[in-house]
């Protein structure tokens, strides 16, 4: 369950892993309810949006808590530079940082617009205009920051994996016995 010096236990793991799916849910039901002018399949979208936020927000805690508390974190490659150690510690704190000023943003727009009531069901009628609630502007910011950490990050595992070919990706993995490397 717990991290080894040399790679991930299965609770980071899992978290690392429905985290990643939980967050490519969320930019995809929320760039795709940006581009929507209908009210009632944006309202829709949002439903599905809205608890994934909730669960990202969860997962995020329960991470730090995880990684702070209980688990130890893997000792960095010892051949890489130390600004690719510097790069990749930036990026991780940058994920943990726009994943949480992401959920704030996106909780203060739905109460801002007063969407609250109509996306818990508790209020009909069509969805405010988000565009012109303030948080909403560094929340689409956020999303595209998000979607370039995901892309560097997607980027440096796939160069270890494919160009250094040292096995760090499989760190992140479950169970380095069942691999076959």
């Amino acid at each position: 369950m717990k991290s080894s010096p040399t790679e991930y236990g299965s609770v980071a793991v899992t978290i690392h892993w429905l985290s990643a799916i939980v967050i490519l849910a969320m930019l995809g039901s929320g760039f795709r309810a940006t581009s929507l002018t209908d009210s009632a399949t944006k309202k829709a979208i949002l439903m599905f949006h809205v608890p994934l936020s909730v669960l990202a927000l969860l997962l995020t805690f329960f991470c730090l808590f995880w990684c702070w508390r209980v688990d130890q974190k893997p000792a960095p490659v010892s051949d890489d530079p130390a600004w690719q150690t510097l790069s990749a510690e930036a990026i991780h704190v940058a994920f943990y940082v726009v994943i949480l000023s992401m959920v704030v943003s996106g909780i203060s727009t739905v109460l801002l617009s007063g969407a609250g009531d109509i996306l818990s069901g508790t209020s009909e009628g069509p969805l405010p205009e988000f565009s012109q609630v303030l948080p909403r502007i560094p929340h689409g910011l956020g999303a595209r920051l998000l979607l370039a950490l995901l892309l560097l990050h997607g980027s440096a595992a796939l160069y270890h994996h494919f160009i250094k070919k040292d096995g760090l990706i499989w760190r992140m993995w479950f169970s380095s016995k069942n691999r076959g490397a």
